[in-house]
């Protein structure tokens, strides 16, 4: 075969013969510097033989200690990351409830103002805890029920005197608001600036936005956009509570009465607390 031919031809006798005599050399290179050392020439052969095996092991024994150093470096790096990211999350959760308790303090000293005006109400307070609203619903969930003396029929508002709805189904420890966009609530009211009368609730326009609606009000009333609608007292709501500012007035369907559409005087979704009167003076 050609490579056995190769190799023949590289293992010539010549070849051979450098090799041989190459690894004499060497040999009497080592045992010269043994000799020329002054230690026993047995240990200086054995030395000069073997050290390049110990340099060998001394470097892979240096780059073991490195591999080691780096593994046990990125573990406790990999615990410190995992203790930090612990400390942020416990920092940022406690700056999420200091920003919660200071908006709860400031509704509360809004809330004071509110009582000052209307010593007649006792109110109780409740955390919205969870959304039930659908296309024809709009309802939500508060953390107070029947332990706290809730029972239906009770107005919900806002610290600044804003109705947000009624109280519609109650539990132990929980309750259902539904809220004034639904068209389940029909809530007597009036326009503050004009004394007008008519009954608010939620409506959809033909463009499905869901909006307030003051129906049956005179014809010949006088209405203006941005005017107050409140409510004019009944067992179920207060009298004087915002429920919106009118945006629009039209003649109704049967063209007898006219109706103003309303825009909410609170923005239900971006409420967490409300309040629930459960009692005042029925003036």
């Amino acid at each position: 075969m050609w490579g056995d031919g190769l190799k023949k031809r590289f293992w010539s006798p010549k070849v051979k013969a450098i090799v041989i005599i190459a690894v004499v050399l060497a040999v009497l290179t080592m045992v010269a510097a043994a000799v020329s050392s002054g230690t026993p020439f047995g240990e200086n052969l054995v030395g000069t033989l073997l050290s390049p095996f110990r340099a060998g092991v001394a470097a892979i024994d240096r780059q073991a200690e490195r591999y080691y150093n780096y593994l046990f470096s990125y573990e406790s790096l990999q615990a410190e990351n995992a203790e930090l990211q612990k400390k942020v999350l416990s920092m940022e959760e406690d700056v999420r409830s200091a920003e919660t308790y200071q908006r709860e303090n400031e509704r509360l000293r809004t809330l004071l103002k509110l009582t000052e005006e209307h010593e007649d109400y006792v109110l109780v307070s409740a955390y919205i805890t969870s959304w039930n609203s659908s296309e024809y619903k709009s309802a939500f969930t508060i953390g107070k029920g029947r332990n706290s003396g809730l029972t239906e029929g009770m107005c919900a508002i806002t610290e600044n005197g804003q109705v947000v709805g009624l109280v519609t189904d109650v539990g132990a420890n929980w309750a259902t608001v539904t809220t004034v966009m639904d068209a389940s609530l029909e809530i007597s009211a009036s326009i503050s600036s004009s004394g007008y009368t008519g009954v608010v609730q939620g409506t959809f326009l033909p463009d499905n936005t869901n909006v307030l609606r003051m129906n049956y009000l005179n014809t010949d009333a006088v209405v203006k956009n941005s005017d107050q609608v409140v409510t004019t007292g009944s067992t179920l709501y207060p009298r004087g509570l915002l429920l919106g500012y009118i945006t629009n007035v039209s003649i109704d369907e049967t063209g007898v009465a006219k109706y103003a559409t309303l825009e909410p005087s609170c923005e239900l979704g971006k409420l967490e607390q409300i309040f629930i009167i459960t009692q005042y003076a029925n003036n």
